[in-house]
């Protein structure tokens, strides 16, 4: 069993501001269905969304160009739409949801960047070397890479995010496979060295990291190499245990980022300046002001022109926003999905023999016995709902179907001949009838095939308008066809306590609401893998566990061959059905016209004139309202 990939949570999610918009923002098509003390509370019924709805596609610029001269210095103001405050953990080995990595992408700084395939390339921090004989990985720092107290950034540093991460005493949820394919790094996090065998620092700007074995995976930035280092000298004082809550982390971090941290109000706001040494150049702004924004008050925030940049606007709300003067909205495929999952199990912590030494990595265990362990249970209730009325009715067509867990982005690896589950209630009847399911006391809704009650817990997140009406559709689609699905105590549930909660395996969730955002390497290990800590539905099979080994085999740098293994394993996903992939999505920017130069699409050279965070600059003193 092999696990070499670790995906980023969007809430999720993405890896998480994603997940909020997804989930919080709403999801589905309408509204209807029993609440969690099994009153029918659909006000609001899918009456207005009929099978077969389509929105006209809409289309985006990725980049605006606004003509005015520079301005010397000024504030850029960015509105972060979310209804949860972000957790406020600056660290890139530490965090766990999207936005916590979106508020830190303007200081932390990156190793890598990459192309217009999401392939490494050497327009970042460091070069990047593999050697596929060797199964060794070289990252080689460019010159005057300094972290914002005026250390420069070294090998040292890049190894120490390795050791923070394998640590005995880490707290994360980033080691995976990726990590444990390292030469050495199982006994060091066995507590058994003090160091990890397989990372060499050749220089102070040198590192070499050996693997057990290596794949094609690892040249596609998050494919597997860590692009991140953490600073040596600032926090190997702080014990591994204590980093999450040390002030270090929450208050006063240090990156190698275009703009140093210069306060935090936690979960609310964050204000940067620019950071003179940094070493693509001195931005051009003085200063970068965040602000978390209610998605109820986000569209009201850009009629008065409260802000330069809206980052995460929620889709369900476009209409409301696609034509506020002032604004220019970019757009482009996201790199997230929402899905439906199903509890199948739970996750394992390592068992260690009495000398403390693993004897059985942590991972999750199926359990063939769970409330939702039938898959046609499964297939009958992705039947039950139209997602391609969802997108059109609360996303007016910035959200569509989707019909697999590897998002178009991917083109190489996409399964764009999959049927995925259209709506077509009639199936699920019939699925459902087959299987055993049957109402046998003439109420409408029905029994387990062994005549047992099944009432199913639904867990999905609060935010936004459209959260409770598409739950609620979901709900009563379910119905429809005879199954009883209540919502888990009767209402939606904060972002960050929702995910404690599927996180921990609560056993009163049989279904959940999320969404994913999948980083930039298509290979599925990191969510759907045995040993990762985000597979949440606890799904494991040994027939998967073989897939996810050949997509990070040596044999996948025959792209031919790996592209066949992607397209079998999504025909395999599909029909196992651990989660309905319920949607797709685009991600909205609106960018307001004061802003000289705004470039979101996919590898642009972060150097170019007007892209990169360091050369964004302003035309006005005043925001933009026409």
């Amino acid at each position: 069993m092999s696990n070499k990939k670790r995906y980023s949570m969007l809430a999720s999610t993405a890896a998480v501001a994603f997940i909020l918009a997804a989930c919080g923002n709403g999801d589905t098509d309408d509204n209807t269905g029993n609440s969690g003390n099994g009153s029918d509370t659909s006000e609001n019924t899918d009456e207005n969304a009929s099978p077969g709805d389509e929105a006209e596609p809409v289309t985006f610029d990725q980049r605006v160009e606004n003509e005015g001269e520079p301005i010397d210095g000024g504030t850029l103001s960015i509105g972060y739409v979310s209804d949860s405050p972000f957790t406020g953990i600056f660290s890139w080995e530490l965090y766990t949801g999207n936005p916590d990595a979106d508020i830190m992408s303007y200081t932390m700084g990156t190793l890598f960047g990459y192309d217009e395939n999401y392939q490494i390339d050497d327009s970042g921090a460091a070069s990047f070397d593999l050697d596929q004989d060797a199964n060794k990985v070289t990252i080689t720092l460019k010159d005057d890479v300094l972290w914002h107290d005026g250390e420069p950034v070294t090998a040292g540093d890049i190894a120490f995010a390795y050791e923070i991460i394998g640590h005995p005493e880490y707290t994360g949820v980033r080691y995976s496979g990726d990590f444990a394919n390292i030469v050495g790094m199982e006994e060091y996090k066995d507590g058994a060295t003090d160091s990890i065998e397989g990372i060499t620092i050749v220089d102070d700007k040198t590192v070499e990291i050996e693997y057990q074995t290596v794949g094609v995976q690892m040249l596609q930035a998050g494919g597997g190499v860590w692009s991140y280092a953490a600073p040596r000298h600032y926090l190997e004082d702080v014990p591994v245990a204590e980093l999450e809550s040390a002030p270090e982390i929450r208050e006063n971090p240090i990156g190698f980022g275009p703009f140093k941290v210069d306060n935090i109000v936690p979960g609310e706001s964050v204000s940067y300046t620019a950071f003179e040494d940094y070493y693509r150049g001195a931005p051009k702004i003085d200063r970068i002001e965040l602000e978390t924004v209610p998605t109820t008050t986000a569209v009201a925030a850009m009629e008065n022109a409260q802000y330069d940049l809206f980052m995460s606007m929620p889709t369900d709300q476009f209409e409301n926003y696609e034509n506020i003067p002032g604004y220019t909205n970019l757009g482009i495929d996201d790199t997230a999905y929402t899905y439906i999952g199903f509890k199948l199990g739970e996750w394992q912590e390592a068992e260690k023999d009495e000398d403390g030494n693993i004897v059985e990595p942590a991972q999750n265990v199926y359990n063939p016995d769970s409330k939702m362990a039938d898959k046609n249970l499964r297939q009958a209730m992705a039947y039950a709902i139209d997602n391609d009325a969802v997108g059109a009715k609360y996303y007016q067509g910035l959200r569509r179907r989707a019909n697999s867990p590897i998002i178009p982005n991917f083109s190489d690896y996409y399964n764009e001949d999959l049927e995925g589950y259209p709506f077509d209630p009639d199936r699920a009847n019939e699925v459902l009838d087959e299987a055993g399911y049957e109402d046998t006391d003439g109420d409408g809704i029905r029994e387990t095939p062994e005549g047992e009650e099944l009432v199913i817990n639904f867990a999905s997140m609060s935010g936004g308008e459209t959260a409770e009406p598409i739950v609620k559709y979901y709900m009563q689609s379910w119905e429809r066809v005879g199954l009883k699905v209540e919502l888990l105590e009767g209402r939606l549930h904060e972002f960050n306590s929702f995910y404690d909660r599927v996180e921990a395996d609560d056993p009163e969730i049989d279904i959940y609401q999320g969404a994913w955002s999948t980083g930039f390497d298509p290979t599925p290990e990191g969510l759907y893998g045995r040993l990762a800590p985000y597979n949440y539905t606890r799904w494991a099979t040994e027939e998967n566990d073989e897939y996810m080994e050949a997509m990070t085999s040596t044999e996948g740098f025959d792209l031919e061959w790996r592209q066949e293994q992607f397209k079998e394993w999504q025909e395999y996903f599909m029909d196992e059905l651990p989660i309905i992939p319920t949607l797709f999505r685009k991600a909205v920017t609106p960018v307001n016209n004061r802003v000289g130069v705004y470039d979101i699409t996919v590898g642009e050279n972060p150097d170019t004139e007007g892209v990169g965070l360091h050369t964004l600059y302003l035309i006005s003193e005043d925001r933009a309202t026409e």
